[in-house]
């Protein structure tokens, strides 16, 4: 991950891949690089750090017809130049977006033949992989043969020392566009790449390759199969474009949460025996069975996702959680000892209040685990274990697919823990992942009918105050929706347990006051109707997000918005992508900016 651009045609290569690659750092990188053909081999420029950064290693006189660049969001291996792509071996070079999930696998065979690797990365086993067929073999069938032996999404953008006029691009499970101009041919991870140059652009689907030459392209599928598909004209701005057509970050970042979920859960789960895979979590052997108390900490959006893991653990595992905020906990006397389990969520990985509850845990003995969407970050280097989103770069400031993100991986880790200790069968299990593994197509289902929640959103953007309700594990959910509200279009919005309305909220409720309640099924869901009930009684005006489990009628409510079935530890998942959305057009209704609201930093680096 996260940015591909390849060009072969007429004019500087090495100049159009450079400026290509600028197009794309909106989508966050630690690294960069670039290959080209320099008239007899390839030549690789690459570094961590920023574009201008690489531009100081490539000479001004360096001409070529083919490059091929990279800007690297970490995924296997720390931001640092031996892991920034492109990467090669004897003949071949290519650039990856996307996860390997068989890389370990893959790389053992490899190097049981002699193959040596120089970077941690996932990427270099497909390029050793490739290399072998095509001692034997054209380029293309080399490519072929290789994404045959490959599990998990990628992108991909070959070239090879033995045909330095031909690149292949691969897609699957990931993006890659191919756009064409009247002096050449570009393969792109996103359409802003080339729209200087070209907006003539041929989407590639998903197990298809793209073969280019100076005398034009072809379309295969991994079987061999011709496909015939003409280009088609673009008519994005260059703004639009580096939002690959939606309108904000936030709202494409909501819309990408089927495959950053995806992501997460990729190679994260054992499909032999249907069990989470313990490896992905770093713990020591032994450790999930020997703690005593678990403690998770987080600040704003994430500490939302730890509440909502506090009710996982506790159900499936049977062993106290405590959820603190870290800038309460840093500066409490907290009763932190050997044989506890500290887990810190953030997605940047550099939250000062998270860092420093962190470490002080860690002084205290405790065990810590970093919950992270980051490689590299001072909260995953300073972990004595880690897990990674892998949910991508999140530009807009308020969280959206992170914190989706967060609740799967705690959903993981929570099957895992109680796996471990004993507390839930193997067909309990099996269902379990078999319904995360569902939450990707349900999410997509629910984005689809995104223009319920519009209108819901016209209807009550004038209001002036918001009230959040929720019981159980949605209550977190109700917390999160009320913050999303607050950051993004400046509305006071109050999340609350709902059986705690009547001590305290109650009294704000009139005709002009919107109360969103958040219902799933069980016994618990009568108890949230009579809460409906109160505030009816009081002339306030009620939205209702429901499970599709729940059948009871309830007439009182001005909107019903359902979300598909799943099991109750799932449910704040479908939850949160509506009241995403609900806050996101309100915001755009009321004209503000929703990708960087006002006082408020992706990342909090001070307290």
């Amino acid at each position: 991950m996260c940015g591909i651009i390849g060009y072969l045609g007429k004019g500087n290569a090495i100049d159009i891949v450079l400026r290509g690659l600028k197009r794309l750092e909106y989508r966050g990188y630690d690294s960069a690089g670039v290959a080209f053909f320099n008239g007899g081999d390839f030549e690789i420029r690459r570094c961590k750090g920023k574009i201008r950064d690489l531009e100081a290693l490539i000479q001004v006189s360096l001409n070529s017809n083919l490059a091929v660049g990279h800007t690297r969001w970490a995924t296997h291996g720390v931001p640092a130049d031996h892991n920034a792509h492109p990467h090669c071996s004897d003949s071949v070079v290519l650039v990856h977006n996307g996860i390997i999930e068989n890389y370990l696998v893959l790389k053992e065979e490899l190097t049981s033949l002699g193959y040596q690797f120089t970077s941690e990365t996932d990427t270099e086993v497909i390029v050793h992989l490739i290399e072998h067929f095509h001692r034997d073999m054209p380029l293309e069938e080399a490519v072929r043969e290789a994404t045959g032996r490959l599990h998990g999404a990628f992108a991909l953008v070959v070239v090879s020392r033995k045909t330095p006029d031909m690149m292949v691009g691969v897609r699957k499970d990931s993006p890659l566009v191919m756009g064409i101009s009247e002096d050449g041919y570009f393969l792109a991870s996103d359409v802003p790449a080339f729209l200087e140059w070209t907006r003539r652009v041929v989407f590639l689907e998903d197990s298809e390759m793209a073969v280019v030459t100076p005398d034009g392209y072809r379309i295969v599928t991994f079987d061999g199969r011709e496909v015939h598909r003409s280009p088609t004209t673009v008519d994005w701005t260059a703004s639009m474009a580096d939002k690959g057509g939606y309108r904000h970050y936030m709202l494409k970042e909501i819309h990408e949460q089927p495959s950053s979920i995806a992501n997460t859960l990729r190679g994260r789960i054992d499909l032999s025996r249907m069990a989470v895979n313990p490896g992905e979590f770093m713990l020591p052997d032994g450790l999930l069975t020997s703690i005593n108390r678990v403690f998770i900490v987080a600040c704003g959006t994430s500490w939302h996702a730890g509440l909502v893991g506090k009710y996982m653990i506790e159900s499936l595992c049977r062993i106290p959680v405590e959820v603190d905020l870290a800038s309460e906990f840093r500066y409490r006397r907290s009763l932190i000892s050997r044989g506890d389990l500290f887990v810190v969520i953030t997605q940047s990985g550099e939250t000062a209040d998270t860092l420093a509850a962190q470490r002080e845990a860690k002084r205290q003995g405790a065990f810590t685990l970093s919950i992270c969407n980051v490689i590299g970050s001072s909260s995953a280097r300073e972990a004595d274990a880690v897990f990674y989103l892998h949910s991508g770069p999140e530009i807009g400031v308020a969280s959206t697919k992170a914190f989706t993100s967060q609740l799967v991986a705690l959903y993981l880790f929570s099957l895992l823990m109680a796996e471990a200790r004993g507390q839930i069968d193997s067909s309990l299990r099996r269902q379990m992942l078999q319904d995360v593994m569902g939450i990707p197509e349900k999410v997509e289902g629910v984005l689809k009918r995104e223009s319920e929640i519009e209108e819901m959103a016209r209807r009550y953007s004038n209001s002036k105050d918001f009230l959040y309700l929720g019981r159980g594990i949605l209550y977190p959910v109700a917390l999160e929706g009320a913050l999303k509200l607050k950051e993004i279009s400046y509305i006071h919005a109050e999340g609350y347990p709902a059986g705690e309305m009547k001590h305290g909220p109650i009294a704000l409720i009139d005709e002009q006051m919107p109360t969103v309640f958040l219902v799933q099924a069980g016994e618990l869901r009568r108890k949230v109707f009579s809460n409906i009930e109160e505030v009816t009684a009081r002339g306030g005006r009620v939205i209702v997000f429901k499970s599709e489990d729940v059948r009871d009628p309830i007439p009182s409510a001005e909107h019903i918005f359902e979300v598909p079935r799943t099991n109750e530890f799932l449910e704040p998942v479908l939850m949160a992508v509506p009241l995403q959305l609900l806050a996101y057009y309100i915001g755009v209704r009321k004209g503000y900016d929703v990708d960087q609201p006002r006082n408020l930093a992706k990342s909090v680096t001070v307290e």
